[in-house]
């Protein structure tokens, strides 16, 4: 696992960060480690240490300023199409979609939230360098910037979790009842 769980001040998760900027923030004094992995350290030249499982930022982000900016990115485009093709409307994982400008470059089509889409390979050589309107396709939906940002969701499975994580996802998570444990 070379992933890091990052915690508001306030114990709230707010995302998941690569083990190397979770030691950059430590380093920097921006956070404190919460938990470390078993087994598994970071070994500098002079020193060696655990790797960071769960961080805990020291200084307080306002959730609601970050929900009303959505950062403009592969991951947020992906997230508000739901990673479907928005020609076809077929489901894909994120390495079979490619993106979409929706109005070509050629025809003074921008980079933005409103003209670029999700697309499958097979609907993005059909469509080619045309408007959908000239290629005869139509549009799942409209593209329009998201209201809130996609990103800001966790998405892992409790399953998937490492242990350590567990704890800070609890007011996230409906609780599964194992049928044999079950008094009825």
């Amino acid at each position: 696992m070379e992933q890091t769980l990052l915690l508001n001040a306030t114990y709230e998760p707010l995302k998941v960060v690569h083990w190397q900027k979770a030691v950059t923030l430590w380093c920097q004094g921006k956070v404190e480690v919460i938990s470390t992995y078993d087994h598994r350290e970071i070994r500098p030249p002079s020193f060696s240490f655990q790797l960071p499982s769960v961080i805990r930022r020291l200084g307080y982000i306002k959730i609601k300023e970050q929900l009303d900016y959505v950062p403009f990115s592969r991951a947020n485009i992906c997230a508000r199409d739901e990673h479907r093709c928005q020609y076809c409307g077929d489901a894909f994982v994120k390495e079979d979609l490619t993106f979409d400008h929706v109005v070509p470059v050629a025809q003074g089509g921008r980079k933005d939230w409103e003209n670029i889409v999700t697309c499958c390979i097979p609907c993005n050589r059909r469509k080619g360098g045309r408007t959908p309107d000239e290629a005869g396709m139509r549009l799942v939906r409209v593209p329009r910037r998201p209201d809130k940002a996609p990103a800001l969701r966790i998405r892992i499975g409790l399953k998937n979790a490492p242990e350590t994580w567990r704890d800070y996802f609890y007011w996230h998570i409906e609780l599964e009842r194992d049928p044999e444990r079950d008094e009825t």
